[in-house]
């Protein structure tokens, strides 16, 4: 079992009654039916704020990373004050590297951010905005989801200006105007716009899905992820099906779902969880 795929599945666990607790701002039955009137009055989408930033949300993140890899970080950062421009860029890479080699999304995604800046390469913009997005997931602080969402848009943005018909591109936007929920329409036309063209595309798919679920519409959502589990058998469908199965009385098909998650997983701890799950849908 791979120690990413671990941490994924904890993840889930960890996040999904907060993911829960908020659902998407205008994501509604009723918005999907007049989708072509939600533009009209939306709000613009917020603006990243100043405070967060590299520093802060790094500051946050290095008790919780290997102490030596916090140091090499601490090291880095130090050399990043004192460079020259042309050293400024390989350390910002090095600094978003390291900080995706602990699995910290927050500040690799400000460095990616800032080397895209300079080199205006699509890889870099859709490096900085997948962090954004993956941030934005995993926080909650809602000032600092609103920076994620706004970043995560800007980055996006020039990626879809540098290659228009980047799917992935399309995708990470889509999710990002959801996000924000000034705009959460025009982020479900673009994921659908991507599936159309892509009916297997994994994260338009996942993020169908899991919208699906936020906005109550659970057997959409099943069919979302059993499309997914059809390509390759992953912790974060199987669970989002259970509980999506679990939202619609299916209880049988609920405790199936969560048990070929807690197999996928192998982590005992994040096992005790879904026993526990199962359980409760064994009452």
């Amino acid at each position: 079992m791979k120690v990413k795929q671990i941490v994924v599945g904890v993840a889930v666990i960890a996040i999904m009654g907060y993911l829960y607790s908020l659902p998407v701002k205008g994501l509604t039955k009723q918005a999907e039916a007049t989708r072509g009137n939600a533009a009209a009055g939306a709000a613009p989408m917020a603006k990243a704020n100043a405070n967060i930033n590299a520093a802060s949300v790094s500051a946050l993140a290095k008790p919780n990373i290997d102490a030596a890899l916090s140091q090499e970080i601490t090291t880095l950062e130090g050399k990043l004050k004192t460079a020259g421009q042309a050293d400024k860029v390989t350390l910002e890479r090095q600094l978003a590297q390291a900080w995706d080699s602990a699995t910290q999304p927050a500040p690799a995604a400000f460095y990616y951010l800032d080397v895209a800046h300079s080199s205006n390469q699509m890889q870099d913009w859709l490096n900085a905005g997948n962090r954004f997005n993956a941030a934005y997931r995993v926080s909650t602080d809602t000032a600092a989801q609103a920076a994620y969402v706004a970043n995560a848009v800007e980055a996006f943005d020039h990626a879809t200006k540098l290659q228009p018909a980047s799917l992935e591109a399309k995708t990470g936007l889509g999710v990002a105007y959801v996000n924000g929920g000034a705009m959460p329409m025009q982020g479900i036309a673009l994921l659908l716009e991507v599936v159309k063209k892509d009916p297997k595309n994994h994260d338009a798919v996942l993020n169908l899905g899991m919208f699906a679920m936020k906005s109550g519409q659970y057997e959409k959502a099943v069919d979302r992820f059993k499309t997914l589990i059809a390509q390759k058998e992953e912790v974060e469908p199987y669970f989002y099906l259970a509980e999506s199965y679990k939202q619609l009385g299916k209880k049988q098909e609920a405790i199936a779902a969560y048990q070929k998650c807690k197999d996928l997983m192998g982590d005992p701890v994040a096992g005790q969880r879904i026993d526990e799950y199962i359980k409760e849908l064994k009452k």
